[in-house]
């Protein structure tokens, strides 16, 4: 079986791996990936820039189901279902781990579900209720769907990034106020904000946000500090946490149960994933311009890309129809 591996720093290729042979357990589904989704922060300072070796990516795929175990008896063979999987060429996974793919639905589409769920799960504990205005600052793929998903729920979202190319890519998909800084636009927003999804990681964009809420505001961390970025004191956000009397915390994903759990409602992992799905096939939320399709052959040139933001898009999907099935027993 074939499996993109991180094989040394800034090197990405496919390797043989050993096939999934073994007999499945009653509540197990396998079958061959169809599309795999890079994650371009997570993929490139987790694995691609390391030092040790191999690293195997990928978090997020869309597979077709081939057999099941003797307790699954709803997912037919052929059926499209999402999983959380690396880019490999065949997936095992629980059925509880696994949905099915809505019907019309592409899984290069479909795939998207994955970065959806992260913003959701702050969709799910925040205390800003629409119509508040949600300040969404970093446009890579987490970014732009945070900012289409608050402002599909009805907020009056504010979109955020020096870069122009992902500016570009936000306006093609609905939003419209869309800014190089949070002082560039229409509407000053400053002490008006209700909750600041910060995506980018750069600390500068955590203390914009923190002038920007309203006082008992909150700040969620969803974008991953990698590095340091500024010669920022951290008395400056203190200062603005303190007197503005703000929640700044961590956007930890898995802060909401994968599973329906007791006195949690509808809010878990799974059901957010389901749902991304509903919102993307309705047309609610817009995927189409987020990323390009490639052989896993390209893997090489898909994290250089990434790395040296040369891709034509904020992401990329590996299509593991370019390449030739192998065999799997």
């Amino acid at each position: 079986m074939r499996q993109i591996a991180f094989t040394a720093k800034e090197r990405a290729e496919v390797v043989e791996v050993p096939d999934l042979k073994e007999s499945l357990k009653p509540q197990e589904v396998r079958g061959r990936t169809v599309i795999s989704l890079t994650s371009p922060g997570t993929e490139l300072n987790g694995g691609f820039l390391q030092e040790k070796f191999p690293i195997y990516p990928g978090y997020a795929c869309v597979f077709s189901v081939a057999e099941t175990g003797s307790e699954v008896t709803d997912l037919p063979v052929g059926t499209l279902v999402f999983d959380s999987g690396n880019h490999k060429e065949w997936q095992v996974s629980s059925r509880k781990g696994v949905i099915p793919v809505p019907a019309g639905l592409s899984a290069e589409r479909a795939v998207f579900a994955r970065l959806m769920g992260v913003s959701m799960s702050t969709l799910n504990t925040t205390t800003a209720r629409p119509p508040s205005r949600v300040l969404v600052t970093g446009l890579g793929p987490v970014g732009n769907l945070a900012a289409q998903i608050f402002a599909a729920c009805g907020y009056v979202v504010t979109a955020v990034d020096p870069v122009e190319n992902r500016r570009k890519i936000a306006l093609e998909a609905g939003l419209e106020d869309v800014r190089a800084s949070v002082a560039e636009g229409p509407v000053d927003i400053k002490g008006k904000v209700a909750l600041h999804v910060e995506c980018s990681g750069h600390e500068r964009a955590v203390l914009d946000g923190c002038n920007c809420v309203a006082k008992r505001g909150e700040v969620v961390l969803l974008g991953v500090p990698w590095q340091r970025r500024t010669d920022m004191h951290a008395f400056d956000i203190l200062h603005a946490v303190f007197h503005r009397y703000l929640v700044l915390r961590s956007g930890w994903e898995w802060e909401v149960p994968i599973q329906p759990t007791d006195f949690r409602g509808n809010s878990c992992i799974l059901e957010n994933y389901a749902a991304a799905m509903d919102w993307i096939a309705s047309g609610r939320i817009k995927v189409d311009n987020l990323a390009t399709l490639y052989s896993p052959a390209e893997a090489q040139k898909v994290y250089s890309g990434l790395l040296n933001q040369s891709l034509p898009t904020l992401a990329a999907l590996f299509d593991w129809r370019m390449a030739p099935p192998a065999h799997q027993n």
